[in-house]
């Protein structure tokens, strides 16, 4: 065969050549042997030859043997010793032969490429390649070899994009774990020469490698194991010396980096010179990103130390450390010429910030001097001040000193001081634990009714206006709710709430409600629930045992017969200086649109938190017009908050006629709407039947069983079959606005069970019975109620919870599934659960291929927690369990988070069915 337009021709038939010889190969006219022996002896021409050769392999070496390989690859690595003009033509070759190696020829290929490839010609086919290459687990068996081929392989590298390489490279061989053996300190040395990054890409690079990615890839590296430590933390603090704001920032974020893997023992003997260097950098920095970067490396460092776990023969690394700061810092803080208070104090934030246990540490020493020194030093008031602030709860434990001292500085005269007290006073109020105006009316009772902190009149609450946000309206709420339950027992301040915040409130919202537009309803959603807690933290009086009590009992009622005035009457005489509509109609019927009628959540949180004493006024017509509200209204957050609130009055109503007469009514209109299968109004009347039965039914009027009942007959129902199955969660579960204790509501604890006991009967009936398109809707039912029963009696239903996951309906196999997994947690289950393990087992194997994600991980929950129970009881299951879950365990997408875990994969969660 001739070589000759290779060797001798002219290079535009190159192309034309090779794929000639190409179609010759795959033609079967002559063989890849063949072609490498008709090579040239000559350097350029043998490269050119290895050239073609290389060219043909990439497009022909699916066809090869393995003998051929074998005798290719020895082909190759003798040219590796051939003229340097070659080599980048080898590497060619024996990268498109790489996919058909067979065992064993991958480490005789890199011991031939670290031993023969030169340095100073070494190509970018040489990183190129040994990438791909670092992921065959043979290459470990090289241990500390490999890791010497790579550092001479590497050493002196200068092209930015071998070197991008070389340095992802170096963070796979410490990420999967090879052997350094003696060599990890070349292997540092070789990478951290580079470091920091001195990179500017030249103009119009077509290569696009930027610093940035270099300084990236470089960390990782650097970072990559602990075993880089002693190494690493003495550079950091070598570069931190240098004039380069890039070198200094660079070296910061790589110790903040490092900081975050490491532990004590690694840390420990460079503490000292670590902190000379941060205080040196917040102390004298002139770039702001430079001292950030070095409050974050703080933090992380405080952070490594919190993590330390004490001994009793060992020092304290966090307080040891802790006190070199508190030491350096603190006296900073008194110095009369005040230039280093705020870098101290952010220093000291900073290590406070890292964790629990240091922020107490901190604040126990340096609060109670920085409240002596606002007290004792006039002139440092306005520096000392902010210096208070911090956002961690630590600050609990000052409460009430702390608060003083902002108090104390809103009295001042110096403007600036008590706008920084305001701006303090409002950061403390968003700390959970932390509320300065509950520890200013506890302090001074005469607050809270002096009026003078009133809401203005002239302001305007409607939601969106500009004035005020929904958060700000929650906000306010939320204040004014932990003040009542503070001094909910203060006769003066129950006074001032029922007199003045009260009336202001519901002036201002009732103002908003009737101007408001039709997009505020999610906004209304978050203000009801803020002013239902607001007003039940003030009815929480249950028995009138003192005369304070029974005062604010009669202030009570006062307020529910103004409440119920305005609502029926649209009597506003009592709301300071409204601008409302003469006589608003406020149970007028809502459309689609936002109305009066949503403000029935007021009324709602008014009038349904009251203790059963206190006597509603003209409740008879009062639940007629929610009768009408909840069954006439077509918008839904009006009719459902209706219905509640009729089911708060009727579950609080005496015994006798009056009440007879108002549930015979409500149920036959209920009845009446439900069974009219053309009314538009099914869906109003199933909540108002919902919300009655649920308010019988925690009380045990008889008549709980006739609407409960009627509920059960609409699970047969083709249009409201779904919402009634899913009302059986409403009956059994706990209400948060309305029917529940805090609401002083008839409520007999053993309902559930009772309910569960009386009608399980029914439901498993019903199930057999029904069409086999309507039986999902008893399954769902069945597993709302299950899903709400005590432990102890969902261990004796378990036979539901099988039936349950046979629905095909995915909501039921989740709700069942979310019931079963805390009841296969609980040890007594085992003996409970042994008869029917292979029954469930058996259901929840079919589940782990569900086309729902949350299913499939809720179901390997279940089979993890089977996984705990005793070995004579699992092992049966073994074989059949494994051998299903083989689908599962390759469900790259699956993960399941859990409390101080990210995520856990299904092969850790079902390990312990993997048993020797």
């Amino acid at each position: 065969m001739c070589v000759c337009p290779l060797s001798g021709g002219k290079w535009r038939f190159k192309v034309f050549f090779c794929f000639f010889v190409s179609q010759g190969v795959k033609a079967g006219n002559f063989t890849i042997l063949q072609l490498v022996e008709a090579l040239g002896s000559q350097s350029q021409t043998r490269a050119r030859g290895i050239q073609l050769l290389s060219h043909v392999l990439s497009e022909c070496s699916g066809r090869l043997s393995e003998k051929e390989v074998e005798v290719l690859v020895a082909f190759y690595e003798n040219r590796l010793k051939d003229d340097y003009v070659v080599t980048p033509h080898v590497l060619h070759g024996i990268k498109a032969l790489s996919p058909a190696w067979p065992p064993g020829l991958a480490i005789s290929v890199l011991k031939s490429l670290f031993q023969d490839v030169h340095v100073q010609v070494k190509p970018h086919a040489v990183p190129t390649f040994l990438f791909p290459c670092l992921y065959s687990t043979e290459l470990k068996g090289l241990g500390a070899d490999f890791v010497f081929g790579f550092v001479q392989a590497m050493d002196g590298e200068r092209d930015p994009r071998n070197l991008l390489l070389a340095f992802q490279i170096a963070r796979n061989i410490l990420h999967r774990g090879y052997e350094l053996g003696s060599f990890t300190e070349e292997l540092f040395e070789v990478t951290s020469c580079y470091f920091p990054i001195d990179f500017s890409p030249p103009p119009n690079d077509p290569h696009g490698i930027t610093q940035q990615e270099l300084i990236l890839a470089l960390r990782a590296v650097l970072t990559g194991t602990v075993c880089f430590a002693e190494f690493l933390l003495p550079l950091v603090i070598e570069k931190l010396d240098s004039d380069i704001q890039s070198a200094k920032l660079d070296s910061l974020q790589t110790l903040a980096a490092c900081a975050s893997m490491y532990g004590y023992r690694e840390l420990k003997e460079f503490l000292p010179g670590l902190w000379s260097s941060l205080r040196r950098e917040v102390f004298q920095t002139a770039s702001e990103k430079v001292e950030s970067a070095g409050l974050s490396s703080l933090r992380a460092i405080t952070s490594c130390l919190s993590r330390s776990i004490l001994s009793s023969d060992g020092d304290d690394a966090l307080r040891v450390f802790l006190d070199l700061i508190i030491q350096d810092c603190r006296h900073h803080l008194c110095e009369p010429d005040l230039k280093l208070v705020w870098p101290s104090a952010k220093l000291l934030q900073a290590a406070a910030s890292a964790s629990y246990r240091a922020s107490h540490i901190i604040a126990g020493a340096v609060i109670p001097q920085l409240m002596e020194q606002y007290n004792n030093q006039t002139q440092a008031r306005g520096e000392t001040l902010p210096v208070l602030t911090c956002k961690e709860s630590v600050l609990c434990g000052f409460r009430e000193p702390l608060c003083e001292v902002v108090f104390s500085a809103l009295s001042e005269t110096n403007a600036g001081l008590q706008v920084t007290a305001s701006r303090i006073l409002s950061s403390l109020g968003q700390q959970p634990g932390v509320s300065p105006l509950c520890c200013l009316v506890t302090r001074h009772p005469a607050f809270a009714s002096s009026g003078s902190w009133t809401l203005p009149s002239d302001v305007s609450f409607s939601i969106g206006s500009g004035l005020f946000s929904t958060d700000d309206i929650i906000a306010a709420c939320r204040s004014l709710q932990q003040i009542a339950e503070q001094v909910q027992y203060a006769e003066e301040t129950g006074c001032f709430f029922h007199d003045v915040i009260i009336p202001h409130l519901l002036g201002l919202t009732v103002q908003a409600g009737l101007q408001c537009d039709s997009e505020c309803h999610c906004s209304w959603v978050t203000v009801h629930s803020s002013f239902h807690l607001c007003f039940k933290r003030l009815f929480r009086m249950e028995v009138p045992v003192s005369n304070c009590c029974v005062s604010l009992l009669r202030l009570a009622a006062l307020t529910a017969s103004r409440v119920v005035s305005l609502f029926l009457d649209g009597d506003t005489v009592f709301l300071p200086g409204n601008n409302l509509p003469l006589q608003p109609q406020l149970f007028q019927k809502a459309s689609s649109s936002c109305s009066g009628s949503q403000l029935v959540c007021l009324l709602m949180a008014c009038v349904c938190s009251m203790p059963k004493s206190v006597e509603i006024p003209q409740v008879d017509r009062l639940l007629s017009e929610l009768e009408e509200l909840s069954c006439t209204s077509t918008h839904p957050f009006s009719f459902t908050l209706a219905a509640k609130c009729f089911a708060g009055l009727i579950n609080k109503r005496s015994a006798g006629q009056a009440l007879d007469l108002v549930l015979e009514r409500t149920i036959k209109r209920i009845t009446s709407e439900l069974d009219c299968m053309s009314s538009s109004l099914r869906t109003q009347a199933l909540t108002l039947l919902l919300w009655v039965a649920k308010a019988l039914l925690i009380r045990y009027h008889p008549l709980a069983t006739t609407l409960t009942d009627k509920i059960f007959s609409l699970l047969m129902d083709p249009e409201l079959a779904p919402l009634a199955a899913d009302g059986f969660s409403l009956l059994m579960s706990d209400s948060v606005d309305v029917l529940n204790r805090a609401c002083h509501a008839d409520f007999r604890i053993m309902y559930r069970q009772r309910f569960f006991t009386e009608n399980s009967a029914k439901l498993v009936e019903g199930f057999n019975s029904a069409e086999k398109e309507m039986k999902s809707g008893y399954l769902k039912a069945l597993s709302h109620i299950v899903n709400n029963l005590p432990r102890q009696v969902q261990l004796t239903e378990l036979q539901c919870c099988r039936k349950s996951l046979s629905c095909p309906d995915q909501a039921v196999q989740l709700s069942t599934l979310s019931c079963l997994h805390p009841v296969l947690l609980d040890p007594p289950a085992s003996p409970a659960l042994a008869p029917q393990l292979d029954g469930l087992i058996f259901r929840l194997l079919g589940l782990t291929t569900s086309p729902a994600m949350k299913v499939r991980i809720a179901t390997l929950r279940c089979l993890h927690a089977l996984a705990r129970f005793p070995d004579h009881m699992i092992l049966p299951f073994r074989a059949r369990v494994l051998r299903a879950l083989a689908t599962p365990l390759d469900d790259h997408k699956l993960s399941v988070p859990q409390q101080g875990n990210p995520g856990v994969s299904a092969q850790g969660l079902l390990s312990p069915y993997i048993k020797q």
